[in-house]
This record gives C-alpha cells, sequence and structure tokens, in this order.
C-alpha cells in the first residue's frame, strides 16, 4: 500500500516538504527570508560535502535548491522602497549565483562554503535589522 504523503517512496523527502512547508505557513515576511536564507545556507553546505564526496546527483539536487531560493530571495526585493538595499542585495545574489553555477562543474567544495558563508554573514545583518525593528 502506498501513501499519498509518500512521493517517490521517499519518507525522508516527504517529511522534509511537510517540516518546510509548516515553517512557512506560521512565518511572518521577516521570518520567512531569515528562513530562505538558512535553507539556502543549509543546501550550499550540503552541495559542498557532495562535491567533497563524488555524489554527484546529490550536489546538482542541493545547487539546483541553493539557486532557486537565491532567486525567491531577489524576487521579494521591493525596490522602490528599499532603493540602495534592495539594488545591492540583488547584485549580490546574482554574483552568488553565477559563483554557485560555475562551481557546479568542479569537485572543488570550497565555492560553495564560500557562498554559505557569504550568506551567513547577509543573514545575521538581517537578524540584527528584524531585532531592531
Amino acid at each position: 500500500m502506498r501513501y499519498a504523503t509518500a512521493p517517490n517512496g521517499d519518507p525522508l523527502a516527504t517529511y522534509r516538504q511537510i517540516h518546510a512547508a509548516g515553517r512557512v505557513g506560521a512565518a511572518d515576511p521577516h521570518a520567512l527570508v531569515a528562513l530562505l536564507y538558512e535553507e539556502a545556507s543549509a543546501a550550499l553546505r550540503a552541495a559542498a560535502w557532495a562535491a567533497e564526496n563524488r555524489k554527484l546527483e546529490v550536489r546538482s539536487e542541493r545547487v539546483s535548491r541553493a539557486v532557486t531560493l537565491l532567486f525567491a530571495l531577489e524576487s521579494g526585493l521591493d525596490f522602490e522602497r528599499g532603493g540602495d538595499v534592495s539594488r545591492t542585495l540583488a547584485t549580490f545574489y546574482h554574483g552568488l549565483r553565477q559563483q554557485i553555477l560555475k562551481a557546479s562543474i568542479g569537485t572543488n567544495p570550497a565555492p560553495f562554503r564560500d557562498a554559505a558563508a557569504s550568506l551567513d554573514e547577509i543573514a545575521g545583518a538581517w537578524s540584527s535589522v528584524r531585532a531592531a525593528s
């Protein structure tokens, strides 16, 4: 018997989807941005691990997730109200996507870790701004 909640027979993937959906459903917009940073960083660290361990399918999937999350972050920018900050973040996200895609054709984990560290730094700044407001 197959359950509707187990796509492709992968219960762990189903759990991750349900867990993420629950976190997103209860999140305010500021918390959602923080969640996107957290998930993108985690995807990049997993891509680094996969590159190091020659798990090409995992690396590809994690790179795809990180790039998608960066697009989501960029799509949420408000250029009218955010001004220079929004433009700077858009440039940052674009550059990070390029770095990640370039790294995805190799097996060096360092660019993925560097990208995750950059995102963690921005996430820390976002947390500070959020706490101050």
